[in-house]
């Protein structure tokens, strides 16, 4: 079986080409062949991935590219489709490259794979298409109500690929998860913003008052769900990936102070976001019932093991320091 993933050299894909890559010994003929097709923008690196494995096929290229694309998708079986622009304060300045990545190369994507009928089509998307949750879960079916230019373009991706679905008969599976940690995340990102700020001695920008509400999902937890989608979802369904662990940008804040042994004063209070969204929340009982997802990693355990990855592969992010330009994700 050939699968093709798109934004694999990124925090997420990698880590889910990595799990695959591990399931089976290398040149076992039960296990998948993967080809990675990324861009290389500002966030992804070759680092995060094991080019020397048999099973593993990189190419440099741009989903947008629908001769590349169609050659890929020619040869393909099955599909992942990670790569995106992710950023919320880079949306904000500039939404132009969110709308061109997220939309049209999700639809270059889809086009592919609908004349080769490739399937499933599995499409990674955000609790933050859900807008704010007031109270309680947003399950599958609340609404969309996006915020920033970025889960704006999120949202249209969604719906543009379950319209393959019911349009044309293409085995779509959308997935929607809440906010991901652990290694291989680029540095601008909350919390490994914060981790290699506070590891090299600076102060932590932090959004307000801090009261922000997010639910927290350890990567593995993320593809884990995911495969599950791939491999037993059904076709022209949402399923929503969560972590179950809510907190406030202040109480994780105060977290990773305590595990980077700073105090308060390396905090620093900033101007909040434009149309900051209060708080997501997913009901993921869906994708429990169906398919049997619970995260594995209790949170205490994970940030631990996170702040301890960062601090012992500085050779890892301090290049990637290099090209953050502001925000905090």
């Amino acid at each position: 079986m050939n699968l093709l993933v798109t934004g694999a050299a990124g925090f997420i894909g990698s880590t889910y080409v990595r799990t695959l890559l591990a399931r089976h010994a290398p040149h076992a003929p039960e296990a998948p062949r993967i080809t990675v097709l990324d861009k290389l923008t500002y966030a992804g690196t070759l680092d995060n991935l094991e080019l020397g494995h048999p099973r593993l096929e990189f190419v440099h290229g741009d989903i947008r590219d629908a001769e590349l694309v169609d050659k890929l998708m020619a040869a393909a079986d099955q599909v992942v489709h990670f790569a995106a622009e992710s950023h919320v304060d880079r949306s904000i300045t500039g939404a132009g490259d969110f709308v061109l990545t997220n939309v049209v190369g999700t639809q270059t994507l889809l086009d592919a794979a609908l004349r080769y009928r490739v399937a499933p089509f599995v499409h990674i998307s955000t609790d933050e298409v859900y807008g704010s949750v007031e109270s309680g879960s947003a399950t599958e079916e609340h609404p969309l109500r996006p915020s920033s230019p970025y889960s704006a373009s999120k949202a249209s991706a969604d719906l543009l690929a379950l319209a393959y679905h019911r349009t044309h008969g293409l085995d779509v599976r959308v997935t929607r998860c809440s906010n991901n940690y652990g290694p291989h995340q680029f540095p601008e990102k909350v919390i490994p913003l914060f981790i290699t700020n506070l590891l090299d001695g600076r102060q932590v920008p932090l959004y307000g008052e801090g009261l922000n509400v997010r639910d927290w999902l350890h990567v593995d937890d993320h593809c884990h769900g995911v495969d599950l989608v791939r491999t037993h979802g059904r076709p022209g369904e949402v399923y929503n990936i969560g972590g179950g662990t809510e907190l406030s940008n202040r109480d994780l804040t105060a977290l990773l102070l305590k595990a980077c042994g700073a105090g308060r004063d390396r905090v620093r209070h900033v101007e909040d976001r434009k149309g900051h969204d209060l708080r997501y929340c997913l009901d993921w009982s869906k994708a429990r019932t169906e398919l049997g997802y619970r995260p594995r990693h209790d949170f205490t355990a994970g940030l631990a093991a996170t702040v301890a990855w960062y601090r012992e592969h500085r050779d890892w992010w301090e290049p990637l320091r290099r090209r953050v330009d502001g925000g905090h994700g």
